[in-house]
């Protein structure tokens, strides 16, 4: 169908159901009379607070709503993917006869040629997307059994086409009205486009398993599939095959005698490790993104699924979560209060005694709990979110942080009722900041600055040149030109003991990083 009529079509039934839904919004006994109203006092209205004149006890919400979501679109994209993981099981897989075609054309040739067998019977199925099993004719890396996300090329391209309507009537309600232009619809219907298609882009998705396998390589506690990078397109994602169960089915996790108590520590322990030691996490982890390896070899080991939704946190953010949490855990409110002005999370007049007031009221009733009713994700919420008194705000990016550890402590309790995960996610990240404060730290901190070092460094002795030049022309006497001299060797000799230093600083940090990395 081409777009365009595809976008009158789906524009012609927004309408048509549109107003079917105010016919039946509209009072039994005065339905025309109420549009009629309804109609008038929107065209009566021409100022801004025209939604706040139709909608008097919904219109200021509904205008908030839109106003938040505008500025912090990022808020809107938990939900938005919770809504779309609530309908997956409403979309019917591809037949087996069709799933195999939609297959081959992904890979551009016939599946006898790459798999000796293929479940075409699917066996997830998601919004757009199901997931087959097979087995390779050639093992990659000793792995013949593999998995294979296929998102189905149809659906996406009216996704596509939905989407594109969006942002068509976001831009022409932005040409229409000045209360549409306010409020950015135009870019929060950009917003949304991209976050839904993220959601689709298979070879992002491999990269990011990818990426989270490196950072999790040799870790004991955790599986990342493999991924298999010739048979990934842009319409399939081939991996690794895991055989798992959902860590939230305590029967079938019993049954494999695997250990609740553990696992829930791992649970806590990597998504805070992922989060805030990497800086790379799932920006939307429920209890559907974490199962449990029961294959002999990997028995009991987490695997975090679904990488098409990630999120990173700059080194700032990182180190200021980091930091933060720490002095909060230690009742530190000042030390956090500075760290705040630091990021720039608060306006720069703001009171540093009333900021720590305002830390102290929201956590001191949290170390009262009792251990077993405390919450680690509870008390971060406040480390994040008590500046917004004060007309600050932190990056959307921390608070989805923050979600996807709370996430997982729900999850870790649920799990395991007695896990303490107050004490387990204080314990993870004192090690990071620990980590951050000693020698790998400091050459972490070396590295970062190497670049700026090396554009820097050829222009010393420019600069020198230059400094002296200065002097010279200054010189108008014997006894200034004799100390312009004795200047000039001095600055020889720090010079010639600076290249030494920083020679052989250069090579105690390159043996140091080797024998680090070993």
């Amino acid at each position: 169908m081409p777009p365009l009529f595809r976008r009158l079509l789906l524009l012609f039934h927004a309408l048509r159901y549109g107003a079917r839904l105010f016919w039946l919004a509209a009072p039994p006994d005065h339905k025309l009379h109420w549009i009629i109203d309804l109609v008038g006092r929107v065209h009566a209205s021409g100022r801004g607070e025209s939604l706040h004149g139709v909608l008097p006890a919904l219109g200021p919400l509904a205008s908030r709503f839109a106003q938040t979501l505008a500025e912090r679109p990022e808020l809107a994209t938990g939900t938005l993917h919770d809504a779309i993981d609530a309908i997956d099981h409403l979309e019917a897989p591809l037949p087996p006869q069709e799933s195999e075609q939609a297959l081959a054309r992904a890979f551009g040739r016939p599946l006898a040629t790459i798999f000796s067998a293929v479940d075409l019977v699917p066996v997830r199925g998601g919004f757009a997307e199901q997931t087959h099993f097979a087995r390779l004719l050639v093992p990659v890396n000793g792995r013949s059994e593999v998995a294979i996300k296929l998102v189905r090329a149809d659906q996406l391209q009216q996704i596509g086409d939905e989407l594109a309507l969006l942002r068509w009537v976001a831009r022409w309600l932005e040409k229409l009205s000045g209360s549409a232009r306010r409020l950015q619809l135009r870019t929060l219907a950009q917003t949304f486009t991209d976050d839904i298609l993220r959601r689709f882009d298979l070879r992002a998705e491999a990269a990011n398993l990818s990426q989270t396998g490196h950072h999790f390589d040799g870790d004991a506690r955790i599986v990342v599939p493999d991924v298999i990078w010739d048979l990934c397109t842009n319409y399939t994602l081939t991996m690794q095959r895991v055989s798992t169960l959902a860590a939230s089915d305590l029967p079938g996790l019993h049954a494999h005698h695997i250990k609740l108590a553990p696992l829930a520590a791992h649970i806590v322990e990597v998504v805070t490790e992922q989060a805030f030691e990497h800086g790379f996490f799932h920006a939307t982890l429920d209890a559907r993104r974490v199962r449990v390896s029961i294959e002999p070899d990997t028995l009991g080991r987490l695997v975090l699924a679904e990488f098409s939704i990630m999120s990173s946190l700059s080194t700032d953010e990182r180190e200021f979560f980091v930091h933060g949490a720490t002095a909060l855990f230690n009742q530190d409110y000042g030390r956090l209060a500075e760290l705040h002005r630091d990021a720039g999370h608060v306006p720069h007049d703001t009171r540093a005694e009333m900021l720590e007031a305002e830390l102290r009221i929201r956590a001191e009733a949290h170390f009262a709990a009792e251990p077993e009713d405390r919450s680690a994700g509870s008390l971060f919420h406040h480390l994040l979110h008590a500046v917004h008194p004060f007309d600050g705000a932190v990056s959307g990016r921390l608070a989805t942080a923050q979600r996807s550890f709370q996430q997982a402590e729900m999850l870790a309790r649920a799990l395991h009722p007695g896990v303490d995960t107050w004490n387990v996610a204080r314990g993870v990240l004192a090690g990071i900041a620990r980590r951050d404060m000693d020698h790998r730290g400091w050459i972490k901190h070396i590295a970062r600055e190497l670049p700026h070092l090396a554009h820097m460094l050829p222009r010393v002795p420019q600069l020198a040149v230059r400094y002296l030049q200065h002097e010279h022309d200054r010189a108008r006497t014997p006894q200034q030109n004799a100390q312009l001299l004795l200047d000039i060797s001095l600055e020889y000799r720090r010079t010639r003991r600076l290249l030494w230093a920083c020679a052989l600083c250069g090579g105690v940090l390159g043996a140091g990083t080797v024998l680090l990395m070993w």
